[in-house]
């Protein structure tokens, strides 16, 4: 996963440096579930593909579940005053580009097939895409602007041969032709100025079908906003004199936020996602993943355990997913260790200029002495043992096997509430990295309870949210509840 983590660096005037680190974090949005682990063509859950950002064609059938063809984000900036105020727009998104496998046979002919095996490596026939960009340089303030731009479709071949030189089949890569209209406006508000940036997918003819719908669609899509001569103002925490303003602004499937090194306010990325002022990718993450519900760790772990087959499959699926497999598979004991991350003190002062991450690193704690073994070693500490370690709870010890009676009280959720009152066993008592402890239990009368003992799923509580019961009273009968 590309996660996002804040960082301070010596601010700077907006130029290429700053608009391509800025990039960098919105890739991580454009990418947005582009491929999803395992990363194979075959996997179910990768027939549902491009979540976020598309911009379907205006005149989709209706059975072609094309998506709404617009977006519109606003933001605000501070009153420019007497000084000549005006914006830069990149408008970036994904053009879908169909790759087709074709077989040639033996009279020269050419035929569509969905694999085809060339010295014992298969090519698959997908859906790739392609980065696109449009830039509009410098659009005044002060005045309404509007935008048509075409990006072009085409079709590209490429042969495929075998290792004696003799034609197999070929590839044909396609893609539709794009249409994007791009309009900006600003009203004046309170001091302020209110900027309106529109974008519409303007696709001609109807598209018929989810496959047509999303060839003519813009995947992706984001906004990044480069000011000139006057600042931006943070949505999320503006200043006291701006809040009114801020809250009278309204998104349309993009959500504005401050971008860049934080601290600066001349840059916003407009996302599908919302996301944070200042939004970085972790240092930590090696690559794209593609999944940024999740954490790199997990996901190259996961990677590391696929077969051989399965990883050629996902190679064979995508070039990015080829990327992937090869990074993982080339990850040292040191790179894992790397992805585990860090512990830091969120209280930890802010160093000068150029000193590093927020002062986090120089706040970093000595090292888990693992006596050798890996961190994910249950022999990393062996003074933890939760199969065996206890809780004193109102003069009573609780250890595995004890009975207890549930009481949520901490920031309850609405399944915590339906424990109440209802007798648990434990199974394991647990302390964190802070010290703090937590007790797992399953219910008593849970007909599934030996299941999820088995798998180790269990419901974790305080103990101050639980009461020792005496390990040979039987629990009471649940209340019986009737409509």
């Amino acid at each position: 996963m590309n996660g996002f983590a804040s960082r301070i660096e010596p601010t700077g005037p907006t130029g290429p440096v700053v608009l391509d680190h800025v990039r960098t974090v919105a890739d991580a949005v454009l990418y947005e579930g582009y491929l999803l682990y395992p990363y194979r063509a075959s996997s179910h859950k990768n027939q549902s593909r491009w979540q976020f950002g598309v911009l379907g064609p205006p005149s989709a059938a209706p059975g072609s579940f094309g998506e709404e063809p617009g977006m519109e984000m606003q933001c605000l900036l501070s009153a420019p005053g007497n000084t000549p105020a005006a914006v830069t727009v990149h408008l970036r998104f994904l053009q879908l580009q169909v790759r087709e496998v074709w077989r040639r046979g033996e009279d020269g002919s050419h035929t569509a097939v969905g694999a085809l095996n060339v010295d014992g490596v298969s090519v698959l026939s997908w859906d790739e895409a392609v980065e696109r960009e449009v830039a509009l340089s410098t659009v005044p303030l002060a005045e309404p602007s509007d935008h048509l731009h075409t990006i072009p479709g085409g079709e590209d071949i490429e042969p495929l041969t075998d290792t004696h030189g003799t034609p197999v089949g070929r590839i044909v890569r396609r893609r539709e032709p794009l249409t994007v209209r791009i309009r900006t406006r600003s009203t004046a508000d309170g001091g302020f100025v209110r900027l309106s940036v529109t974008v519409d997918n303007e696709h001609a003819g109807t598209a018929v079908g989810k496959d047509a719908a999303i060839r003519a669609s813009l995947i992706g899509s984001h906004l990044i906003l480069q000011a000139h001569g006057v600042p931006f103002v943070s949505l999320l925490e503006p200043p006291a004199e701006a809040a009114a303003a801020a809250a009278r602004c309204r998104q349309r499937r993009c959500w504005p936020v401050l971008a860049g090194a934080k601290g600066t306010t001349d840059t916003v990325l407009g996302a599908p996602i919302i996301l944070y002022d200042h939004p970085e990718v972790a240092e930590q993450s090696a690559g794209a993943l593609f999944d940024s519900t999740e954490i790199d760790e997990i996901l190259t772990l996961r990677v590391m355990t696929m077969t051989e087959e399965e990883k050629a499959e996902a190679r064979a699926t995508d070039p990015r997913a080829r990327e992937i497999i090869d990074r993982c598979d080339a990850m040292s004991a040191a790179d894992l260790q790397q992805l585990h991350g860090l512990l830091r003190d969120p209280h930890a002062p802010t160093p000068a200029p150029g000193r590093g991450i927020a002062g986090l690193r120089d706040a970093e704690p000595a090292p888990f002495d693992t006596g050798g073994a890996p961190w994910w070693d249950p022999a990393a500490d062996a003074l933890v043992r939760p199969a065996s370690d206890a809780v004193v709870i109102d003069g009573v010890r609780v250890a595995k096997g004890s009975l207890v009676r549930v009481h949520p009280s901490r920031r309850a959720d609405a399944q915590d509430l339906f424990f109440a009152g209802q007798v648990a066993r434990v199974t394991a008592v647990l302390s964190d990295v802070d010290g703090a402890t937590h007790v797992a239990l399953v219910l008593v009368d849970d007909p599934a309870a030996d299941l999820h003992d088995w798998y180790g799923r269990y419901f974790y509580f305080a103990p101050d949210e639980l009461e020792p019961l005496p390990v040979e009273a039987p629990p009471e009968p649940r209340e019986e509840r009737r409509p």
